[in-house]
């Protein structure tokens, strides 16, 4: 539960690093918290569907989006340490602008092992 918790403590903090466990326990359990709020939202009526005629559709629930931007900063604020503890620079954080190869290039980024001892961003956290 720390791990998941801990990028909260440090809300907008873009400094420093984040090891592994806490990068993905964070994003996992956020993943599943926005699964179960759909539901909610889809069980309690705050749902809506939008079709719009050429063919493009957006579905949006109120309390997911309220959740979301609850986790926005730090889920944005966890992957720049988690850049940082790869001896990457923050502003890697914007291949993901990138279409598809952009994600697969970060996806990488965030799996691979913690540089070991200290690197320019900091020393190694526990």
């Amino acid at each position: 539960m720390n791990w998941y918790l801990e990028p909260y403590k440090k809300y907008a903090v873009f400094t420093g690093r984040a090891r592994r466990k806490e990068f993905w326990t964070f994003t996992i359990v956020n993943i599943i918290i926005g699964i179960i709020i759909m539901n909610v939202d889809q069980s309690i009526g705050t749902y809506t569907f939008i079709q719009y005629a050429d063919g493009f559709s957006y579905d949006y629930g109120w309390l997911h989006s309220l959740f979301s931007l609850f986790v926005f900063i730090p889920g944005i604020a966890v992957m720049v340490r988690r850049l940082h503890d790869t001896s990457r620079s923050g502003f890697f954080i914007f291949l993901g602008l990138i279409p598809i190869i952009g994600f697969i290039i970060l996806l990488i980024y965030m799996l691979l092992d913690s540089t070991p001892g200290k690197n320019q961003f900091g020393e190694c956290s526990k």
